[in-house]
């Protein structure tokens, strides 16, 4: 029997990632079981055996008495071995149930475009029914693309087919690799596991927010790629998709091209995953002359703050020495403002950095990343304003990837970096605040002393701002039905760049989602 405790208290520096490490959980768990089976009249001895952390999180409203709060599944073994009818609240785990492939015969392997996470998963899922799926992924492997990556940061020419947002491992590749959701899916389960197998920290198992780091994450996706492979799966790198063919409503090939030979070709299927992320602009575009149904997408747009790290410790733990039991200090912000505008923190990078995440030449966008150890000097996040579909310039379906391009051509051309102070003393000058739409610059300075008051020091002038954060969401959204299919049979809009997804862990989950479909779709055949 598993039992399960909650609301197991630590002090940092007792907590697992303390000294002491997994013994001062031990006996706080024996100490919580001693007392409760007397309050049961048990007098009888009992050892808690087997701790498996359910949860681990930080409770840190009174700083600076902080405290590590776990919920913890175990067994009990008394004189007469395990125990499994005490009076205890028991544990439970939920499993993620593979869908099965009935029948292999007339299988027509699916074809999936993108290899991020939504991509990565949905290849497993399909690879581990037997479909032997067909990636296609326009940017190179890992290693390659790093190459490209490192080079234009140097200074060197900017490769639209393999950069921050294309190639393996998608936009995640160069993040923190936060693995944070909100989804109460069972299927979040397989992914967690998936990623631990790959090499990712068995510690995203169990933290309240987990995350993997982008030199982590680099390798873990070549893992999976390599497990997609051993099962009969097949990825195509410099591959991108450039046509659909629809004959009678339903899907029958498309039509790609080899991004260094130019070379294109058909590949015939029935069923096409577009998991091709939130910047795959010349996608949209084509999609849309093939009358594929989409609708205006409001999303969000912004700028890159940064402070130093440990004033982030400080704040968020009153004890900045705390980061080293406790890690690097987060946070999340939220303010509406009076005009009804939502100014938050998004995608927030503890002891990372900001790079340059631009997929266009003629434009510049920015992001953060953080590597696993989190041990960077400054802190960054997103600092975004809501963007309405009113505020785009007509009723075009993609008149949001036009409004996008508009502010990162000017955060180019404006070489949009700033601080706080600037951006408020210069209102006709700052290069960010001319980097964005009026209404973002206006939300962004109502919107600040309220989020210092709700964490002492983010507003400080010099705080460091780079304009323009556009691609925290697609701007589009493929519309599909309850089958999970657009308005052309076979082909399935999944994650986030169709509008179906907003981070790693929810585009893998829809990936999953839209794989099994596919497998009940050819079992009901």
């Amino acid at each position: 029997m598993v039992y399960r405790f909650e609301q197991i208290k630590l002090d940092p520096r007792e907590s697992v990632s303390g000294p002491s490490g997994m013994s001062g959980l031990q006996r706080a768990v024996e100490k919580k079981l001693r007392t409760e089976l007397r309050k049961k009249g048990i007098t009888e001895e009992y050892h808690a055996e087997n701790l498996r952390i359910v949860r681990e999180s930080v409770d840190a409203r009174r700083k600076p008495d902080v405290w590590v709060v776990y919920t913890v599944d175990f067994s009990c073994m008394g004189k007469s071995g395990e125990a499994d009818d005490l009076p205890l609240p028991y544990g439970s785990v939920r499993e993620y149930v593979p869908v099965k492939l009935i029948s292999r015969e007339n299988v027509r392997r699916p074809v999936i475009a993108g290899f991020g996470p939504c991509g990565i998963f949905a290849a497993l899922i399909l690879a581990e029914a037997g479909m032997k799926p067909l990636v296609i992924e326009r940017g190179k492997k890992v290693n390659e693309r790093v190459t490209d990556v490192e080079s234009y940061w140097k200074g060197g020419r900017l490769n639209p087919e393999s950069n921050v947002q294309f190639g393996e491992g998608g936009a995640g590749t160069f993040s923190d690799g936060k693995l944070t959701t909100g989804t109460k899916d069972v299927r979040k389960a397989k992914v967690f596991s998936e990623f631990v197998k790959a090499g990712a920290d068995e510690k995203i198992l169990y933290k309240s927010k987990p995350h993997i780091g982008t030199d982590k994450l680099r390798k873990v996706v070549v893992n999976l790629r390599k497990h997609i492979e051993n099962l009969g799966g097949e990825i195509r790198f410099e591959t991108r998709l450039d046509d659909i063919v629809v004959k009678e409503g339903r899907l029958r090939e498309i039509i790609v091209t080899d991004t260094e030979s130019g070379e294109r070709s058909s590949i015939e299927t029935d069923n096409l995953i577009l998991a091709v992320g939130h910047s795959a602009r010349d996608t949209f575009r084509m999609l849309k002359d093939r009358n594929i149904a989409m609708e205006q997408k409001p999303f969000s747009i912004g700028v890159r703050i940064e402070h130093p790290q440990e004033m982030i410790n400080e704040a968020q733990y009153g004890d900045a020495s705390l980061a080293d039991y406790l890690g690097a200090a987060d946070y999340k912000l939220n303010h509406r403002c009076r005009n009804g505008r939502g100014v938050y923190t998004f995608c927030m990078c503890p002891g990372g950095y900001v790079i340059d995440a631009s997929t266009e030449e003629s434009g510049y966008v920015t992001n953060g990343m953080s590597n696993s150890a989190r041990d960077g000097e400054r802190a960054n996040s997103g600092l975004l304003v809501d963007v309405r579909t009113s505020d785009f310039s007509d009723d075009d379906p993609l008149a949001g990837m036009e409004f996008q391009k508009k502010y990162e051509h000017l955060a180019r051309d404006n070489k949009a970096k700033s601080t706080y102070g600037g951006f408020c003393k210069n209102p006709d000058t700052d290069p960010v605040r001319n980097s964005l739409p009026g209404f973002a610059s206006e939300a962004i300075e109502e919107a600040m002393p309220y989020l210092g008051r709700k964490l002492k020091g983010f507003d400080r002038e010099d705080s460091i701002l780079t304009a323009v954060e556009s691609r925290s969401s697609s701007p589009v959204r493929i519309l599909r039905n309850d089958k999970l299919e657009a308005s052309v049979e076979g082909l399935y809009p999944a994650g986030e760049g169709p509008g179906y997804a907003g981070g790693i862990m929810s585009a893998a989950v829809d990936g999953i989602r839209v794989a099994e479909r596919i497998i009940i779709k050819n079992n009901e055949q």
